[in-house]
């Protein structure tokens, strides 16, 4: 790849449409002031910024998609949007041989794309260099909230999707009474961060997990944070190592179940494994002493291959919130005394698109940029790189039987 002279944030295609965009229109601006190269955006009546606060700072907003050496977007892009003989970046959920993208990958293939994937970009120890894991654990423990209001008519929040930005968010959570709660989250990473910030905003105490359990002079609102030496164990009975459970999740068994007899509200925000054990059972949950009532499951994967069997479907920024009976392990209608309310939306920081943009923006202009724009590939963009010139690169020539058709 030659060394590129213009890059462009093209319009998103995907239905239905995504808010979100890899640059602020004060990043543009950066670029222009840091960079040798020309930033061109293509004109979108649905993005989080408008045309005008591109135009205002000086950025050129074209009404076709512009020409350019490099196209950035968030979500898949359309096969008939696709320009041929160029290099785009986006998330294209194909990684995982995702038979819904077969054609996408296929197309790109043929059109001698070269496809570098957001989801890919991680350093030298593994670790992502930019993602919008952290606003999914904001909204995502907004929204469990807000359906946990919605059962209980205790709490009364704004959708996160009709406020301007976090701060807005915040300014409101200063106005809330906060009923005597219990929520337990599971995960340590940007996902559950996201989380904690939104629950110490609205007012909640973070206790430790063993005061948790021991349910004694708790706060009458407060919070605890799980990692994996919390929620699971050995099957051997031998002690827990963190590597080792990583390495080898099936050796582990749950032992989640003594915090659902004490908590309201479930946040989930894990990654999780499918050789890991769930969380619990559907039979658990159909207990009486199985005390939880809403579960926020931002991690989102689908029965049976998931942490929370409850989450049988992801749902939508437009129906947050399904019931899951589990005494007959379906669907059922939200809020009834019998179901447990689930919030698994997936594509959470959709609904808080400024922030969640400007933070990917300020990762991806710090840490990947630089290397994209050079006259040689760097490594972590190596790394990255699907496909070039009509191939999967060699870390991705396993996806060739995806391609093929053949898995």
């Amino acid at each position: 790849m030659s060394k590129p002279s213009v890059i462009a944030l093209i319009r998103e295609g995907k239905v239905p449409p995504d808010r979100r965009v890899v640059f602020t229109p004060q990043q543009c601006r950066e670029i222009l002031e840091r960079f040798e190269v020309d930033v061109l955006v293509e004109e979108s009546p649905i993005r989080c910024f408008l045309d005008d606060e591109y135009s205002n700072v000086g950025i050129q907003v074209s009404a076709e998609r512009p020409e350019a050496d490099i196209y950035l977007g968030v979500k898949e892009v359309p096969i008939d949007q696709l320009v041929p003989e160029k290099t785009y970046l986006f998330f294209s959920h194909t990684m995982k041989g995702q038979t819904y993208n077969r054609p996408l990958l296929r197309a790109i293939l043929e059109k001698n794309i070269c496809l570098i994937d957001y989801e890919a970009l991680v350093d030298g120890r593994g670790k992502r260099v930019a993602a919008f894991g952290y606003y999914a654990g904001v909204v995502g423990a907004h929204n469990t909230l807000y359906a946990y209001g919605k059962r209980t008519g205790l709490i009364h929040l704004p959708r996160m999707k009709h406020l301007h930005d976090y701060a807005e968010a915040r300014d409101f959570y200063e106005s809330i009474d906060m009923p005597p709660i219990k929520i337990v989250v599971t995960g340590t990473g940007r996902v559950g961060k996201g989380a904690v910030r939104v629950l110490k905003d609205m007012g909640l105490e973070e206790v430790l997990p063993e005061a948790f359990l021991a349910a004694q002079d708790l706060p009458a609102c407060c919070f605890t944070v799980l990692g994996a030496e919390h929620y699971v164990g050995r099957r051997d009975g031998e002690l827990f190592v963190k590597d080792d459970f990583y390495a080898r999740p099936s050796e582990f068994m749950s032992t989640f179940e003594p915090y659902t007899r004490i908590a309201d509200v479930f946040i989930n925000a894990i990654l999780w494994k499918e050789e890991a054990p769930a969380f619990f059972t559907v039979d658990q949950m159909a207990q009486t002493a199985f005390r939880i009532r809403t579960i926020g499951d931002i991690t989102c994967d689908i029965a049976p291959h998931s942490s929370v069997p409850s989450t049988i479907r992801p749902s939508s920024i437009q129906d947050p919130v399904y019931g899951f009976d589990p005494t007959t392990g379906l669907e059922a209608e939200a809020y009834y005394d019998h179901v447990i309310d689930v919030m698994a939306i997936d594509n959470l920081p959709s609904e808080l698109p400024r922030d969640a943009a400007t933070a990917f923006g300020a990762a991806i202009l710090e840490y990947v940029l630089p290397d994209l724009i050079a006259d040689r590939p760097s490594a972590m963009i190596e790394r990255a790189t699907i496909t070039r010139a009509g191939q999967l690169t060699d870390r991705f020539r396993y996806l060739q039987e995806y391609v093929d058709g053949q898995s």
